[in-house]
């Protein structure tokens, strides 16, 4: 069963960028290749169960089993050697994709408080889009209760968009909550 975000993907948003930017085949048209969600552990040095905790409500969060993060190499100032788990991470590709940013645009980010939109300054230049979120209960899978400590997570949005303009046109389109430019008046 196709999820309802993909399925306005290809019925409303494909035609609508095709007319849009002027897109002469289908295959122009910019999509939404993978969604990495990541949570850095800085405090896994000193306590390493926190990986395991981690691991548990990311896998809540995506519906998949995440990977442990390893640090590429050692700094002795935050006193992380080169190997040490620093955080875990998951890959959503497909369906899975399509169902999390479903629920993160319409369940999830109207669930921060005092939510406004999401900023529109957060694209790369490549089209990709990464969202960083202050708080992982703001998920309705996560039990609040059992939450031993509020970690944020980031959101990384990947692309087939040539430019940012095209990508936030297409996350637009597709749901995604932007913050409202307010337009001041001068008078």
């Amino acid at each position: 069963m196709a999820s309802r975000l993909r399925e306005k993907y290809q019925k409303e948003v494909v035609p609508e960028l095709m007319k849009a930017f002027n897109y002469k085949n289908i295959m122009q048209v910019p999509k939404v290749t993978k969604v990495v969600l990541n949570i850095g552990l800085g405090e896994a040095v000193q306590n390493p169960k926190v990986i395991e905790t981690a691991m548990e409500e990311l896998a809540l969060i995506s519906g998949q089993r995440p990977y442990v993060r390893r640090a590429k190499r050692s700094i002795a100032s935050f006193k992380v050697r080169k190997g040490m788990p620093i955080g875990v991470a998951v890959t959503l590709r497909g369906e899975r994709m399509y169902e999390f940013l479903d629920r993160l645009f319409s369940i999830a980010l109207p669930r921060v408080r005092d939510f406004q939109g999401v900023n529109d300054n957060s694209f790369d230049g490549r089209g990709n889009y990464t969202l960083g979120l202050r708080e992982q209960i703001i998920f309705h899978e996560i039990d609040y209760d059992k939450v031993e400590k509020v970690r944020g997570l980031s959101v990384s949005i990947v692309t087939t968009a040539e430019t940012d303009e095209e990508a936030k046109v297409l996350l637009e389109k597709m749901g995604m909550p932007f913050r409202r430019r307010r337009v001041e008046s001068h008078g």
